[in-house]
């Protein structure tokens, strides 16, 4: 199995580039972030499994299929990860919704990164868990918060970012080669300043207008 997709259907890969552009206004960014979070959402779903049942329409009695009793939890990385679970949630109503806060440890000077909050839903371990964040970078991020969502007895969990690049990619596969990425776009790489390039600059402050 391929534990990279990047996800081209038209209508998500035409959200990207209208993210990408520099021009796109903070209410405009968060919209395409959200329909671009139901969009993977959508993808990242597609191999739950399928029980058949039956059911009465106003005509007949219909054989048709449902979800086989898997539950799905989103679990965005704050801050730019909560512009992806709107959309989401839209799609699963269903699913629960976890946070995890993730930043630099000051303390030492390698790149490590700490986790500053977590609350996960109760019955994470029974459900298919998708972390969500808006860009996958260095990868630091991401590999930390799918060891937390680990600890907490989580089997089966995803990573889906809108934008990544190949050192993030990697990051992952090296830590936890079980996990499937999804991602809109692989980019080129990181500049000297740790961005995506082209990437979307940097995604929290477009989200929420702070810069």
């Amino acid at each position: 199995m391929d534990m990279l997709k990047i996800l081209d259907h038209p209508l998500l890969q035409h959200k990207v580039s209208l993210l990408r552009d520099k021009n796109t206004g903070s209410k405009e960014f968060r919209e395409l972030v959200s329909e671009i979070g139901m969009l993977m959402s959508y993808e990242a779903t597609r191999d739950l499994p399928l029980k058949q049942v039956e059911v009465q329409t106003p005509v007949a009695i219909a054989k048709t299929n449902i979800i086989s009793g898997r539950k799905v939890a989103f679990v965005p990385i704050l801050r730019a990860g909560l512009g992806m679970v709107t959309g989401a949630v839209e799609l699963v109503p269903a699913a629960k919704v976890g946070h995890i806060g993730i930043c630099r440890d000051d303390e030492k000077s390698d790149g490590s990164v700490k986790v500053y909050y977590c609350k996960l839903p109760f019955d994470i371990k029974e459900r298919d868990v998708i972390i969500m964040d808006l860009m996958l970078g260095t990868g630091a991020t991401a590999v930390k918060a799918i060891e937390k969502v680990k600890e907490s007895g989580a089997h089966s969990i995803r990573f889906m970012s809108v934008v990544a690049c190949p050192e993030g990619v990697k990051a992952i596969r090296d830590a936890h080669p079980d996990v499937c990425i999804y991602c809109g776009a692989l980019d080129q790489g990181l500049n000297e300043d740790l961005y995506i390039v082209p990437g979307i600059g940097d995604g929290g402050d477009r989200i929420f207008g702070t810069k």
